[in-house]
């Protein structure tokens, strides 16, 4: 069988990089691979050894055999799609509240440009890559080159209907022609992803990894990943490589299972020997004692005055042509907690902007929040003191490598970047909610060097330090192993218990939301 990846007893050369043990991984040509683990176990360090990012020590390199792939470098055979892409391009100039302002997202391409693009790369690189090119032909008389020549024009048709074929069967799975004249800022967590997804088949991977592959997308988008990607292994040569928190939901294309914890990769096993492995999880993950300890905290006031939290009447928010809501009325009153749903680009975000003043469009409605009508007066920051907030598009926005306890402070004053270190008195009050987040000794490791799933519970640290009175959370058990979702269920539920506390929560998994829900509400996409 061909061993298309194969390290053995691989150890990397920045001791910085390495493992716990050496690393023995191998990625046969007929298998699929899960690779699973908890949050900050080293799942992510095992794939920047497998693609080439982290170097081995020379006595015992990475192995690879990509045929019948033509394309030589590591680069090209292999792609991967990680978790933080789901938030847009890593360039430096994305800013939380950048989507909801008409100015920058003017400046911005539209998916079909980039589509386009990404269609006439991947098409040049195929038609480069007939078999005939690889062979210099030597002494041929006119009519074998005619010959020749005409093989390697059918050839080159060929490729280029396939990936035809493979672009429209990708648009009419993630609808992406309702997307193609829409900016590429204002999309949803779910439809970045599925137009980075897109993009990167495209490419035509020998090796395709995927982070957490299946996060932020509605479940129709889910099935349809699932369904298409059980086809792609099938029906090509391709190998894929999924990196997954939630292992309980592995899809039943994987052939196979690798366990990373500890800083350890574990052996390679069967789905079914992996299956038979899973142990149930406890009853309660929160232990009593941070329980007492939250029901402890002082109460919150009622700052609305009896007036509701959230008070929308026939609210409309558009952009160009394009309307995300229409005549949306709502109203929220303290104590209540709301499960906010709806399909992937139904303006789910775009309402939760408005509720956290990030929203230049809300001046324009009849708003009401905290018993204030909008601008009537009101800072920005005259609402935010009352909010703990996370979502898909703050995590994308901290880029910057600063402790991880200066993060949860920078939820006090609600900035994003307190760039000096907490004070005294902050100190304890951070440290609080990162022992109850199970982070606590992270506290004093930067941020960008930590795993995405533990970067999404300080983060979440920081949306409660304050003691809110209006939880805001937008799919907050992204990228969470399924020990940390458990716990962090928890904590939501317990913390709305105490008195005047308001929850609205967005996620796509029903089995997500905490049992204090007391209301629903799901948004419809404007067609």
């Amino acid at each position: 069988m061909q061993k298309v990846i194969s390290i053995h007893n691989g150890v990397c050369r920045m001791p910085s990089w390495r493992m716990a043990e050496p690393v023995d991984f191998e990625l046969l040509s007929d298998e699929h691979i899960a690779i699973v683990g908890p949050n900050g176990g080293g799942k992510s360090m095992l794939v920047d050894i497998i693609t080439g990012a982290h170097a081995l020590q020379p006595m015992n390199p990475v192995v690879y055999d990509f045929s019948p792939s033509h394309a030589t470098l590591v680069s090209d055979n292999i792609k991967y799609i990680t978790f933080r892409d789901s938030y847009g391009p890593a360039d430096g100039t994305y800013y939380h509240q950048q989507r909801w302002n008409q100015n920058d997202i003017d400046d911005t391409p539209l998916v079909s440009d980039l589509l386009d693009e990404a269609f006439r790369i991947a098409d040049t690189a195929l038609t480069r890559q007939t078999p005939y090119d690889r062979f210099l032909v030597r002494d041929e008389d006119d009519e074998e080159r005619a010959l020749r020549l005409e093989r390697e024009e059918q050839a080159r048709h060929a490729m280029h209907a396939e990936l035809q074929r493979v672009r429209d069967r990708l648009y009419s799975i993630f609808h992406l022609d309702a997307l193609l004249d829409k900016h590429v800022i204002l999309l949803s967590s779910g439809e970045l992803r599925k137009f980075q997804l897109t993009k990167t088949l495209l490419s035509n991977p020998r090796v395709l990894i995927m982070d957490n592959p299946f996060i932020g997308l509605d479940v129709e988008a889910r099935r349809q990943l699932h369904e298409f990607l059980d086809i792609l292994t099938h029906e090509t040569n391709i190998n894929v490589i999924l990196v997954q928190s939630k292992s309980d939901d592995i899809p039943s294309f994987i052939t196979h299972v690798v366990k990373v914890e500890e800083m350890t990769v574990g052996k390679k096993q069967t789905l079914e020997e992996y299956r038979n492995t899973i142990m149930p999880k406890p009853e309660h993950i929160l232990s009593f004692s941070k329980v007492n300890a939250l029901l402890s905290l002082p109460t919150t006031p009622d700052e609305s005055h009896g007036a509701p939290v959230i008070a929308f009447r026939n609210v409309n928010i558009r952009y160009g042509s394009r309307t995300i809501l229409h005549d949306l009325s709502l109203s929220v009153n303290t104590g209540e907690r709301w499960a906010l749903s709806g399909e992937n680009g139904a303006g789910k975000s775009t309402l939760l902007s408005i509720v956290c003043a990030d929203n230049p469009q809300s001046y324009a409605n009849d708003i009401v929040l905290f018993g204030h009508q909008r601008g009537k007066g009101e800072s920005i920051w005259d609402i935010k003191r009352h909010i703990g907030y996370i979502s898909p598009e703050m995590h994308r926005a901290y880029q910057r490598d600063i402790p991880c306890i200066d993060i949860v402070a920078s939820g006090l004053s609600d900035m994003q970047g307190l760039y000096t270190k907490a004070k005294p008195e902050q100190r304890a009050q951070c440290l609080f909610w990162l022992d109850i987040f199970g982070v606590k000794d992270i506290a004093e490791r930067t941020f960008l060097h930590i795993s995405s799933g533990e970067q999404r519970l300080v983060l979440l640290a920081r949306a409660f330090v304050k003691d809110p009175s209006l939880l805001i959370l937008d799919e907050p058990l992204h990228g969470l192993d399924l020990t940390n979702r458990q716990l962090v269920r928890e904590i939501i539920n317990t913390f709305c218990q105490r008195k005047n506390k308001t929850l609205i929560m967005v996620t796509h998994y029903e089995e997500e939301l905490p049992p204090c829900i007391t209301h629903r509400i799901k948004l419809k996409r404007n067609r």
